[in-house]
């Protein structure tokens, strides 16, 4: 995943603001992370690249 689509990215279930925490990442693409929800606290996952941003 690349970082500059994280600027247009929100929560698919409250569409608040995503706060990320990466944890592997090569060549300023984002391989694992995770992001977290200020507002409603829910969680995604980023892995091998793919954001799973399922409402839930």
């Amino acid at each position: 995943m690349k970082k500059d689509i994280i600027d247009i990215l929100c929560c698919p279930t409250c569409k608040g603001v995503l706060e990320l925490k990466i944890t592997k990442e090569i060549n300023d693409d984002i391989i694992e992370g995770i992001f977290t929800c200020k507002k409603c606290k829910c969680k995604y996952e980023i892995e091998e690249g793919i954001p799973n941003l399922l409402p839930k």
